[in-house]
């Protein structure tokens, strides 16, 4: 790492209508330095980070590159001035293969052999095992976040901006991203790192910036500083940690009885004779890496997806042939991964978002007609419960960050106090602070009375929160295992496949 600047920002400031976004923000990265950008959701990150990248123009202030002015005003700008980024979502198309999404995102793209020789090799060097010809919609997420880092690097970049870039990888993975970013950085390549994964930032940065709402309140060396550290400076307060009350576990509230759905689309998974039940007041925890049938698991139990009717049985009556709006009225609410688009409509308002799916539960319509106010004051409950970080309810759902948008879903589902809640990534980009809450409003609903299912990608999360631990892997799932004492063998076994092995242990 040099002591040389590569950019330099000075008092950047950026204002929303009701929000200032970031204030005054200053600092420095070093040529071939790790750098990481905390902050909890709303803190002004994405902003902050988009200005670097050209997407967004700043009110006030200026940013120096390499010792000279640096203004993009559009990413391809920042592209030429050699800054490339890898976005939280991927941004590639499942129909073409690596080579072909590669050159899209490129100014001026070599023929299509000579891109695939240069992607093999830009592979090669950085032990990122990539295949030009593979049609994308086939990849893992892992292989998928390969692309768009081979598509930056592919630029000769100074900087690469790398946005929760571990969100949807298994720890093997994230350790094969790490020795690359680690190569990249003793080739003199500045890396500013965004996580909400605080033992990761320890592990890879030389450096930290804190940010709170929009404004630098500390630095730190990560190396040298604990996590619940640097998450309480990213807060302002201590954090809470997220305790199981000992509760009482009822009769059977959902079951599944061998379901077993085609895959929804070309590049999905099949579900294999899923067989499960859930009980009142347990929380149910299923793990598994991306792509084995987390998607299709929570569309066939939300009724996004039907099935023959008694292979989901919910409170002991055949429910598998109900579409959503059913099951809500049944008692079983879900809450999926994607919420930009999926759980969320961007385009509403928070208040639309809240009677998309609460009108049923709150009662939110009455012979046709729309209750505004009580979908509003719905909102507002949702905003002031789970501390979601926006001007108002009249907002845009797309207007909020990713993490505060979360939080929002998540807190919409949970207030409905249904009887069967299916979750899927609840934590997904989420602050350290806004996880425990999340957490803890899952637990206090299963302390309530709730049968709760928690798909994960996240282990530690799924070993906090868990009565019982299953694993999902191709579609198939194996027979859960208490939660409490499972070791790290164990959890690896089972998520790899070993499903013959958790059967024979489950019936001994």
């Amino acid at each position: 790492m040099s002591s040389e600047t590569l950019l330099s920002l000075k008092g950047l400031t950026k204002a929303y209508p009701g929000v200032v976004a970031n204030s005054d923000v200053s600092f420095d990265i070093r040529a071939g330095e790790i750098h990481a950008l905390l902050g909890e959701n709303g803190a002004g990150k994405s902003t902050l980070v988009k200005t670097i990248y050209g997407l967004v123009k700043p009110d006030r202030g200026e940013m120096v590159l390499g010792g000279a002015p640096y203004h993009p005003a559009e990413p391809r700008a920042a592209r030429t001035a050699g800054v490339a980024m890898v976005f939280q979502h991927f941004s590639l198309f499942d129909a073409l293969n690596v080579a072909e999404n590669i050159a899209l995102g490129m100014e001026d793209p070599p023929r299509q052999r000579d891109l695939a020789m240069q992607i093999r090799k830009v592979s090669d060097d950085y032990g990122l095992p990539l295949d030009p010809t593979r049609i994308v919609g086939e990849l893992s997420a892992g292989e998928r976040q390969r692309v768009e880092i081979v598509r930056c690097l592919l630029q000769n970049p100074r900087l690469l901006i790398m946005d929760e870039p571990t969100s949807v990888l298994t720890p093997q993975e994230v350790q094969i991203l790490f020795q690359t970013l680690r190569q990249l950085s003793s080739e003199g390549t500045s890396i500013l790192y965004i996580s909400h994964k605080l033992e990761e930032i320890r592990a890879l940065c030389q450096h930290a910036t804190i940010l709170r709402l929009g404004k630098v309140v500390g630095t730190c060396d990560p190396r040298r500083t604990q996590a619940r550290d640097m998450a309480e400076m990213m807060v302002g307060t201590s954090l809470l940690t997220p305790e199981k009350a000992p509760g009482e576990i009822g009769e059977v509230v959902l079951e599944l009885r061998k379901l077993s759905a085609p895959p929804p689309h070309q590049f999905g998974s099949a579900l294999r004779e899923i067989s499960v039940s859930v009980r009142k007041g347990e929380v149910l925890g299923i793990g598994g890496v991306a792509g084995n049938g987390q998607d299709e698991l929570l569309a066939a139990l939300s009724g996004e997806m039907t099935t023959p009717n008694d292979m989901v049985m919910i409170k002991g009556q055949p429910s598998g042939a109900l579409g959503p709006t059913a099951r809500r009225r049944a008692g079983l609410c879900a809450a999926p991964e994607e919420r930009n688009g999926h759980a969320a409509a961007p385009d509403m308002s928070l208040t639309e978002n809240a009677l998309l799916s609460g009108r049923v539960r709150r009662g939110l319509t009455s012979r046709g007609f729309v209750d505004w106010p009580a979908a509003r004051d719905f909102a507002d409950e949702i905003i002031a419960t789970f501390d979601v970080r926006t001007p108002g309810a009249d907002n845009m759902a797309r207007s909020l960050s990713g993490g505060n948008l979360q939080k929002f879903v998540i807190g919409r589902e949970i207030l409905q106090k249904p009887d069967v809640l299916i979750v899927n990534q609840p934590t997904w980009g989420v602050d350290a602070a806004a996880a425990a809450a999340i957490r803890q409003a899952l637990l206090d609903l299963a302390l309530d009375g709730a049968a709760v299912v928690v798909i994960s990608q996240d282990l530690d999360e799924l070993m906090e929160i868990s009565d019982r631990f299953a694993a999902l892997n191709e579609g198939r799932l194996s027979a859960p295992r208490a939660a409490k004492g499972l070791s790290v063998e164990e959890i690896g076994l089972m998520l790899g496949g070993a499903h013959d092995m958790e059967v024979a242990h489950a019936e001994a």
